[in-house]
C-alpha cells in the first residue's frame, strides 16, 4: 500500500510541475506580448534591455527546469522553489515597467492561488508574505513608464486597457490550471482510498486465510478420530437398524467435512479444474445448483438460463463455486419461498441474479458488505458475504445487492470470464 501510495502522489506532483511549467510559459508569452505592443503599439518607451534580460532568463530557467528535473521527484520544497522563481522574475519585469502602476502586478495572485492549490499550508503562507513584500517594494521602487495623455483626461487608454487584460489572464488562468491541479490531486485522493480500502480487505482476507489453514489442521486430527469412532460403533451396533442408521448419517457428515478441508488445502493460492478439465458454463452452473441442492434440500429453485450457444468453456474453479453457493445459502436462508435464479451470459460475461422474497437488506447495510465483514442474520459470523465479495473481486467481477418490488433482495453477480477461459 505505501508504494501504492508513492506512485500516486508523485504522479500527481509530476503532473501539476508539469502545468506549473507550462502556465509559466503562457506567462513569459504574454509579457513578450505586452512588451511588443507597448514599443510598438502605443509607441511606449520601455526599458528594453533589461526587461529582455529578465525574460530570457526566466525562458532558460524553464527549459533548464524541463531538461534536468524531469527524472527528479518532484517535493513540495522543488514546488516552492520553482514558484519562488516566478515572483521573483514577475518581480524585476514590474520594476522596469512602471512597478505597482503597472496593470499586470495582478499577475502576483497566479503564484500564490497556485501555492494555496498545491502545496502545504506552511509554504503557502511563505509564498504570501514574499508576494505582499514584493508587491509593497513596487509602490516606492521602480522605474515609471510615460503614459499618455488618454490616462490623464479619464478615457481607456493603455493603462486601464493594461489592468482589464491582466485580469483576463489572471482569471483565465486561475480557471484553467488551479481547477486541473485540483482535479489531480483530488483523484490521487480517490486512488488513495481505494488503494486503503483493498489493502484492509487484503489484510482481512489473509487472516482468515491464515485462520482457516490453522482450522484446517486442528481439526484433521479430531474428525479421523470420530470417523474411526463412528465406524467402530456401527459396527458394533450393526444389530440395532436405528442406531447403524444414525452413525450412518453421523459418518457421511463427517466425510463432508472432510472432504471440505480436502478442498480447502488444494483450492488455496491457485486456480483448479474440477476433474483436471474444462466445462460448458450452463453446465457448471447447473453443478452448482445441483451440489446447493445436496447441502440445501429446499424448494427448488426457479431457474432460467440465457446465453449464447455453445456456452463458453471455463475452468470450474473450486472457490467461485463456494462464492455462489454462500450467495444461494443467504438466499434461502432469507424466506420458505423458492429462491429465483437468473443467469445470462455472453463469450466473456456472465450476469447473474439471485433473488429471494425475505425482509431485504438496510440500505445501511449494504453498503457495508463486501467491505468489510458484517451479518444480515441474528447468529451469523458475516464471513460468507465477505468472502464471496472478495471471490468475485479476485476474478474482476462484482456483487450488488437491490430491493425487489414487492419485498426481497436481488443479488446481482457480474463476471467477466477472461480469467476462466479455457481458450483464453
Amino acid at each position: 500500500m505505501a508504494l501504492t501510495q508513492d506512485l500516486s502522489s508523485e504522479n500527481s506532483a509530476r503532473i501539476n510541475f508539469n502545468r506549473l511549467l507550462l502556465l509559466r510559459g503562457i506567462a513569459i508569452a504574454g509579457w513578450s506580448t505586452a512588451l511588443l505592443v507597448a514599443m510598438f503599439g502605443i509607441d511606449l518607451q520601455v526599458p528594453v534591455a533589461p526587461v529582455m534580460t529578465t525574460l530570457f532568463l526566466w525562458v532558460g530557467l524553464t527549459l533548464a527546469s524541463l531538461k534536468w528535473l524531469a527524472g527528479i521527484q518532484v517535493s513540495d520544497r522543488l514546488f516552492l522553489a520553482q514558484l519562488l522563481i516566478d515572483v521573483i522574475c514577475l518581480t524585476v519585469l514590474l520594476y522596469f515597467t512602471g512597478g505597482s502602476t503597472n496593470p499586470f502586478t495582478m499577475l502576483f495572485i497566479l503564484p500564490l492561488t497556485v501555492a494555496a492549490a498545491v502545496l502545504s499550508g506552511r509554504y503557502t503562507v511563505l509564498i504570501a508574505a514574499i508576494t505582499i513584500t514584493c508587491y509593497t517594494l513596487l509602490l516606492f521602487f521602480y522605474i515609471p513608464l510615460p503614459y499618455t495623455k488618454d490616462i490623464e483626461h479619464g478615457t481607456h487608454g493603455p493603462h486601464v486597457m493594461g489592468m482589464w487584460s491582466g485580469f483576463v489572464m489572471s482569471a483565465s488562468l486561475i480557471a484553467v490550471f488551479v481547477v486541473k491541479m485540483g482535479e489531480t490531486l483530488r483523484l490521487r485522493d480517490k486512488k488513495l482510498a481505494e488503494a486503503q480500502e483493498k489493502s484492509l480487505k487484503d489484510e482481512h482476507l489473509v487472516a482468515l486465510g491464515t485462520l482457516a489453514a490453522g482450522a484446517a489442521h486442528e481439526l484433521g486430527t479430531p474428525l479421523s478420530t470420530m470417523a474411526i469412532v463412528a465406524k467402530e460403533l456401527e459396527q458394533e451396533l450393526a444389530a440395532t437398524p436405528g442406531h447403524a442408521e444414525k452413525l450412518a448419517i453421523i459418518r457421511t457428515q463427517i466425510d463432508r467435512c472432510k472432504n471440505t478441508l480436502a478442498n480447502l488445502a488444494a483450492s488455496a493460492g491457485q486456480i483448479r479444474a474440477e476433474s483436471g478439465q474444462g466445462l460448458a458454463l450452463d453446465k457448471y452452473l447447473v453443478s452448482i445448483i445441483e451440489e446447493w441442492r445436496r447441502l440445501r434440500p429446499v424448494a427448488p429453485p426457479l431457474t432460467h438460463w440465457q446465453g449464447s450457444t455453445p456456452a463458453p468453456m471455463i475452468v470450474a474453479e473450486r472457490t467461485l463455486t463456494q462464492a455462489i453457493i454462500n450467495i444461494l445459502n443467504n438466499a434461502a436462508d432469507a424466506s420458505d419461498q423458492p429462491v429465483e435464479i437468473a443467469g445470462t451470459w455472453q463469450p466473456r460475461l456472465l450476469n447473474l441474479e439471485i433473488s429471494d422474497r425475505g425482509k431485504g437488506v438496510a440500505p445501511m447495510i449494504s453498503g457495508k458488505l463486501g467491505a468489510s465483514i458484517v451479518s444480515t442474520k441474528a447468529h451469523g459470523l458475516g464471513l460468507g458475504l465477505f468472502l464471496s465479495y472478495a471471490t468475485l473481486e479476485r476474478f474482476g467481477g462484482s456483487v450488488a445487492l437491490h430491493q425487489r418490488e414487492g419485498g426481497g433482495t436481488c443479488t446481482r453477480l457480474t463476471l467477466p470470464l477472461d480469467k476462466l477461459l479455457t481458450s483464453a
